[in-house]
């Protein structure tokens, strides 16, 4: 995209905007959603390169105050001057504040951005302003899904809420049921069979969740929905009928992350460190004292990210037998969320930053740190910016900052400003609160 059109979108945007207000302080750890292990990690992991550990269970380890043992800090010094010509690469567009909670989901469809918050507000936005939203009766919004003109939110009460758009007015969402259904309830309570017990001594019907759901994946291939829960289960949905088909009991503590790839691959990640891919037979790819706290697969299918709470990013080759492709390592603090799409992956983070990567095979550059939130970045939605000669993406981040901020990527270097960061691909810090360009740290 040339500079005069770069110039003009930036100004159309801007007018959309509000500054942000000054936010309040996060609360504390009690808050967060992400839950560590009281279960130690057993068995040797399945990947064998040397890595440093702090003393203790993962219970003591918190994501959120944790430094990275791999972070290196720049020898790059801030740039004293914003820079006007040409305009940056990787640019914030803007913000979308509304004082109600923290944000803890978000999806797209189209032009629409859908976010979820502990309010139990799903609202939803359109060019940057409010466009509608509705209200759950209860449960923290934990994550959203949309399959066609349905959409799925995971709540902290453990249910699974599914929403239709008014075909006559599509400002217009209405509930038109849960997961499981009220029918599937009282037929499957009736056999004592179907009863398991669950945390607490208690009995429950193994197609309920009996605590907090944290993550919603869909397989639009198979029409299957996968929920992942702090139950240590994963269940498996079939959307036509609204189905439970099956409940594994998939790790020994809190599930933090599910998601699943083309060829029917489904992949856990669990507060207890360990991630597993599962088809008729379990394989554990991953064990480690730090809890893991987010899964993506890439566009390709080729690609499994994983971040953990130390705060580095491991990689797999799917179509290479599940190999080790080695860390990225970023961040400070905790990587709460990741994103893929075409050869960028994004990954966000407790200390408050989002990690711009491009993969060439299995070669990962950070291109940029996008910089800008008062709190943890917990979730990341990517979107392709259509109709543009070079291709760019949108970003989406929601924090506990109780803001979403919406970016502008491109997979090229940063411009070379006479500061040498071409040379060595240093990552650059875009900040928000500035509007400067610096170069945040080395990669490694």
């Amino acid at each position: 995209m040339d500079d005069a059109s770069s110039i003009q979108r930036s100004i159309k945007y801007a007018k959309l905007l509000h500054s942000d207000p000054n936010l309040p302080t996060l609360p504390d750890d009690e808050a967060y959603s992400i839950r560590n292990s009281s279960f130690s990690a057993m068995g040797a992991s399945c990947d064998d390169r040397p890595r440093i550990s702090t003393e203790g269970s993962p219970l003591m380890m918190s994501p959120w105050n944790q430094i990275s043992p791999f972070y290196t800090q720049s020898t790059w010094s801030q740039a004293s001057t914003a820079v006007e010509e040409p305009p940056p690469q990787n640019s914030l567009i803007g913000s979308l504040v509304r004082e109600e909670g923290h944000i803890y989901s978000l999806a797209t469809r189209g032009d629409l951005l859908y976010t979820g918050s502990d309010s139990k507000n799903i609202r939803v936005w359109k060019n940057l302003k409010e466009f509608s939203g509705f209200k759950s009766a209860s449960g923290l919004v934990k994550a959203i899904v949309i399959s066609g003109e349905k959409i799925f939110t995971g709540h902290q009460d453990g249910k699974i809420r599914v929403w239709k758009v008014s075909p006559k007015n599509p400002s217009v969402h209405k509930r038109s049921g849960s997961l499981p259904t009220l029918k599937n309830i009282l037929k499957c309570s009736i056999r004592p069979s179907n009863y398991v017990e669950v945390k607490g001594h208690r009995s429950a019907l193994w197609i309920k969740h009996s605590d907090a759901i944290s993550c919603l994946s869909m397989n639009e291939e198979q029409g299957l929905l996968y929920s992942a829960s702090w139950d240590r289960t994963f269940k498996v949905w079939r959307v036509s009928d609204s189905k439970c088909l099956e409940s594994v009991a998939a790790h020994e503590d809190a599930l933090n992350s599910v998601v699943t790839s083309s060829e029917g691959l489904v992949f856990t990640g669990s507060a207890n460190g360990t991630v597993k891919v599962w088809r008729r037979e379990v394989q554990t790819l991953l064990k480690q004292e730090c809890a893991v706290t987010a899964l993506e697969v890439d566009q390709t299918g080729s690609m499994l990210y994983c971040g953990s709470s130390d705060g580095l990013v491991n990689f797999w080759e799917l179509d290479k037998n599940f190999a080790h492709g080695g860390l990225l390592r970023g961040h400070k603090l905790a990587v709460l969320c990741l994103a893929a799409n075409g050869p960028l992956v994004f990954s966000g983070s407790a200390d408050k930053n989002i990690c711009v990567w491009r993969r060439d095979g299995t070669v990962h550059t950070c291109l940029s740190v996008l910089s800008g939130h008062t709190g943890p970045v917990k979730c990341l939605a990517v979107e392709v910016e259509r109709g543009l000669k070079d291709p760019r993406w949108i970003v989406y981040s929601g924090s506990l900052d109780k803001s979403v901020k919406v970016w502008s990527v491109t997979d090229q270097p940063p411009y070379d400003m006479g500061m040498g960061m071409m040379k060595n691909h240093q990552p650059l810090r875009i900040d928000s609160t500035s509007g400067s360009l610096c170069s945040d740290r080395s990669y490694q």
